[in-house]
């Protein structure tokens, strides 16, 4: 997932037990979520329209969601968001019911690109919410976007103390390894030690690591290169039009946060009904101007301005989506990337 940046926090709220001043007999609608993932407005107008009553909590990892479901037994939630490398392992887990898609009426307007990945095959389990691709991220007041097309690019030593990275272990070591020629999701230590070895020598350019909002330091001139995500570039780049995004030449990291019904779900009908008001272009246009994430909807794109529309950093080219590599579960080995990780932030 990918959060928001403080400027945006004013327009959003958290939709909490007795938002909509609703009976104590009203449907209800327990969501799981990372924070700052959904317009408030959304979810007032999806009360309005059904009577449903949300009571909205928040996460701020996939480990935080996981273990919290664990602990009510997956029954205390009717709809959770994970990202796609946690749905694979739920489904394995028994976590998950599989979807009743006969339940959708707005099924089709899921643009097919982002359907039937590895990690859930066929979509038994899940359905995409907002996707996007990590990048790199430049200020062309500084330096020629023409001369960026490479994570090698990163190394530059022209770049000394002016590389942001974000504070997400797996998306680091993602591009190290792929410059390597490894697989991102590889479970092999040497493999891992290697691309860390390689992120040791980055580390002179490296001035900051950050996952909260990637795009200030690129609006406050603290950084001139680095990681960003997709979502971020589009958002600081209509407040400074010199923050630009480039998909590196060996792929860009492909990342989905999706719908997934809990096992012990008690309210499935409301949660599917969310997923289909969600689904309605209307609702992804929201999504899509109050937070600049990327909407897997074939129709949203019709009621946006012609710029946005054919935005290529907000809607990702389905060659440089076919290009990304999704992150996989790796099991075990999280430890592995977590030990070289601590080893190089302290480096």
């Amino acid at each position: 997932m990918k959060k928001l940046s403080a400027c945006l926090l004013k327009s959003l709220l958290v939709a909490t037990l007795g938002l909509f001043g609703s009976s104590a007999s009203a449907q209800k609608l327990y969501v799981y979520n990372w924070t700052e993932y959904i317009p408030s407005k959304l979810l007032a107008d999806f009360t309005q329209e059904t009577g449903i009553e949300v009571i909205y909590s928040t996460f701020e990892s996939n480990e935080e969601m996981y273990s919290k479901m664990k602990l009510t037994q997956d029954s205390g939630y009717d709809l959770v968001f994970p990202s796609s490398y946690y749905i694979g392992k739920m489904a394995q887990e028994g976590m998950l019911q599989p979807l009743d898609k006969s339940k959708l009426s707005n099924l089709a307007n899921i643009s097919t690109d982002l359907l039937d990945k590895p990690f859930d095959p066929n979509n038994v389990y899940s359905l995409p919410y907002v996707y996007g691709l990590t990048g790199i991220g430049l200020n062309a007041a500084e330096i020629d976007p023409s001369a960026v097309d490479s994570w090698q690019d990163l190394w530059n030593p022209d770049y000394k103390g002016k590389v942001l990275l974000t504070a997400d272990s797996r998306e680091v070591f993602h591009f190290a390894l792929l410059l390597l020629g490894y697989s991102p999701n590889t479970t092999d230590e040497n493999e891992i030690k290697q691309a860390y070895e390689s992120l040791k020598s980055l580390m002179p350019n490296v001035v900051a690591f950050n996952s909260d909002s990637p795009e200030v330091p690129y609006l406050q001139g603290e950084v001139e290169i680095g990681m960003i995500w997709n979502g971020s570039a589009f958002r600081a780049h209509h407040e400074n039009p010199d923050v630009r995004f480039i998909y590196p030449k060996e792929g860009a990291i492909f990342w989905m946060d999706n719908y997934a019904i809990p096992q012990g779900a008690k309210n499935s009908d409301a949660a599917y009904r969310f997923i289909d008001f969600m689904l309605r272009p209307e609702s992804a246009k929201v999504v899509i101007e109050t937070m600049g994430f990327s909407m897997p909807n074939n129709g949203v794109k019709a009621l946006l301005d012609t710029a946005d529309a054919d935005d290529p950093t907000l809607f990702p080219p389905a060659s440089e989506i076919a290009n990304g590599v999704l992150q996989a579960d790796v099991g075990e080995a999280i430890d592995i990337y977590e030990k070289y990780w601590n080893l190089l932030k302290t480096h």
